[in-house]
């Protein structure tokens, strides 16, 4: 079942309803400095003003703990497979697989033999990733150089 085309015009108004929050940019991800908390498992995140991507690869045979935190979580899966708890609920994640995850719920995920690339959006950006977030604003391109 598909959704309703809408009012188009309205979704894709050129009118401001405010002011430009800041200046917009492009960031290569190949450039963003990787980071591991685990072995195996690497970090390049993004910083947005309000939000964060984190493009996540897990080596085989790596995990990411069960833990919880206080922003919202979707995980994305690029490529490959995990298997992901989602408080208790535990299922084998694949190319095209999303997982909502709300604040302070429970979750972790392991790869067997397999890789996984994944991208998690974070809303609020996640604290303990801020710091390594400003590696994602050094590989920007600045507005104009495209």
């Amino acid at each position: 079942m598909s959704a309703s085309h809408g009012d188009a015009a309205t979704h894709f108004t050129t009118e401001a309803q405010g002011e430009p929050a800041g200046v917009g940019r492009y960031v290569n991800i190949e450039s963003v400095t990787s980071a591991e908390f685990v072995p195996g498992l690497t970090f390049r995140p993004v910083l947005g003003q309000r939000a964060m991507t984190n493009f996540v690869h897990f080596a085989p045979g790596t995990e990411a703990p069960r833990h919880v935190h206080e922003e919202e979580q979707i995980v994305i899966i690029l490529d490959g497979e995990m298997t992901f708890d989602l408080d208790g609920d535990v299922r084998t994640m694949a190319k095209g697989d999303v997982a909502v995850i709300p604040a302070w719920v429970p979750h972790g995920a392991w790869t067997t033999d397999t890789t996984c690339l994944e991208v998690d959006v974070f809303c609020p950006p996640r604290k303990s990733l801020l710091d390594l977030a400003g590696a994602g604003q050094d590989g920007g391109t600045e507005p104009g150089e495209a």
